[in-house]
């Protein structure tokens, strides 16, 4: 893919044009010299990494799949996200060759929070997720379980009210411990399930030049690698958003895992270094073995000029280095790489069409900050989804969401509802940002900005088709009576560039979705997803 002076600019202008035209150019001069590639598509048409002939290119994981948690596990490998206010949450995606995953089970159905960046092991046959999350007041719980699809156990409170994004290490000596944000650790009891002892502060850090332009100093995500002699610590800084430049990656390394800590000698490791680089704000690494015994390092980042898809997941090839140390050689990632050997490769990615056959809650469907009750308003039936109505629009209907990767997209549904009920398609960032179109048996109502507009009359009574089109932020609404075969196109459209974590906050993506409010159930046949 080749980011042409007008995707470039339009990086600038939604950073806050703060760096010259001259740059401009010559960043357009030097991606009109690079090789065009595209990706190749899966299941809806949707991109997928392997280019299947030796090589991939990045995104790994596309869509909002931020503060990526892996563990290799024998010959299988699974690997989380924060899923921060979607319920079921922490899908596991499970995979043979690092590059081509698919999704398993949520390990996480009761709402604690807005959770963030957790930390995924395997002890002694058990495996553990150690969960930060937002909320009154802010915490870190742990749930464990024997198998990978669990059950997974119900969350226990660990009380620790001032850290995010807990990595949990097991020292020389055998002792267990979480290592915190900001460069803190505290132990952790035999069982892994309490701590021991208080919080304490045992690394600074490195520190990038203040003439640096990112959002804050921000240490978190610390993971923890035992490899040969060393330990090996690797950090993030400078904050996950805010200016594309700003977010990076660092690394210490110790022999003991109580310290001392020293510096990389070439921090920081990743660094997008250019507004004009097709990957920006990349951090929050891990290192993994791959099959071939070759070493990789996994993040996020958001896409040039795609803040609305969110943090995607990254892959980078790693080399050691004779001293004991390591670096990461795909550079900005906007190329092929050649992949790992070995593994099998799995069918990659979901359809996100559905037939409603079945309720995939958690492994493709989310609901937004659900009550306790939430997921008894969902059933299937018929070949329908049966969603019970909630609230009076999107705001406060915890509206039913996927997770969708591509830069344009379709998604159309037939729609039936109850009378006096509402319902409709959404593009949904979250109950303060959204937009969309509902409809009740007389009118529709349009959703701009999080608010609910226009409502114009409804044709079509209590059952139509609807479709939303996203092409590259600019959003369209087509209509049908008769089941699809002939369409009309609504007399409004939208432009959505703004709705990201830059604007509003919060971390999150503009995820496309369906609701239900008001009274009564509504029916959601023949759930269609194509990307463009």
């Amino acid at each position: 893919m080749t980011i042409s002076r007008r995707d470039a600019m339009t990086g600038v202008l939604a950073a806050g044009g703060a760096l010259a035209l001259a740059r401009a150019e010559r960043a357009e001069a030097a991606s009109a010299a690079a090789p065009t590639t595209d990706w190749k598509r899966g299941p809806d048409n949707q991109r997928i990494a392997d280019l299947g002939d030796g090589r991939f290119l990045n995104p790994l994981l596309s869509g909002d799949r931020p503060d990526p948690a892996i563990l290799k596990d024998g010959a299988d490998y699974y690997m989380t996200f924060s899923s921060f206010d979607s319920y079921p949450g922490i899908t596991i995606w499970h995979s043979r060759d690092l590059i081509n995953w698919q999704p398993r089970k949520a390990a996480l159905n009761k709402n604690i929070g807005s959770v963030w960046a957790v930390s995924l092991e395997k002890y002694k046959g058990r495996y553990f997720l150690y969960i930060p999350v937002k909320a009154e007041p802010n915490s870190i719980f742990v749930i464990h379980a024997d198998h990978i699809d669990g059950p997974w156990s119900d969350p226990i409170d660990l009380k620790l009210h001032q850290h995010i994004d807990p990595c949990h290490a097991v020292g020389e000596d055998g002792s267990r411990w979480l290592f915190l944000s900001g460069g803190d650790r505290i132990r952790l009891s035999d069982d892994g399930l309490s701590t021991v002892g208080a919080v304490e502060h045992v690394y600074d850090p490195w520190r990038y030049p203040d003439t640096w332009d990112v959002e804050g100093f921000a240490p978190e995500g610390p993971k923890i690698h035992r490899h040969g002699d060393w330990f090996y610590m690797l950090t993030a800084v400078g904050g996950t958003a805010g200016p594309p430049t700003g977010h990076m990656v660092i690394a210490a390394r110790s022999k003991s895992i109580h310290g001392p800590w020293e510096q990389h000698p070439n921090n920081p490791l990743v660094h997008t270094e250019s507004a004009y680089e097709r990957w920006w704000s990349r951090g929050h690494a891990s290192l993994v073995e791959a099959p071939d015994k070759s070493w990789w390092a996994v993040y996020h980042g958001y896409e040039n000029g795609l803040w609305t898809l969110g943090r995607q997941t990254l892959l980078d090839p790693v080399a050691w280095t004779a001293d004991g140390w390591f670096h990461m050689k795909g550079g900005d990632l906007s190329q092929p790489i050649a992949k790992p050997r070995g593994g099998q490769a799995l069918p990659h990615g979901m359809a996100l069409s559905d037939d409603f056959r079945e309720l995939k809650l958690g492994a493709k469907w989310n609901f937004f900050r659900p009550a306790p009750d939430e997921a008894s308003r969902a059933r299937v039936e018929g070949g329908a989804l049966v969603l019970k109505g909630r609230g009076t629009a999107p705001v406060d209907s915890s509206p039913l969401l996927l997770i969708a990767g591509d830069p344009a997209y379709e998604f159309q549904c037939d729609i039936e509802i109850a009378p006096g009920g509402t319902a409709g398609l959404i593009l949904f960032y979250d109950d303060k940002l959204y937009c969309g179109l509902g409809f009740d048996e007389k009118r529709f109502v349009t959703h701009q900005y999080g608010i609910e507009r226009g409502r114009p009359d409804n044709p079509h009574g209590r059952r139509m088709t609807m479709k939303v089109s996203n092409r590259h932020h600019i959003v369209s609404y087509h209509l049908s009576g008769d089941g699809g075969k002939t369409w009309s196109r609504f007399d409004r459209g939208m432009e959505v560039s703004g709705y990201h974590h830059n604007v509003r906050g919060g971390f999150l993506m503009l995820r496309p979705g369906l609701y239900a409010a008001g009274p009564g159930e509504a029916k959601f046949r023949n759930f269609r997803f194509r990307a463009l």
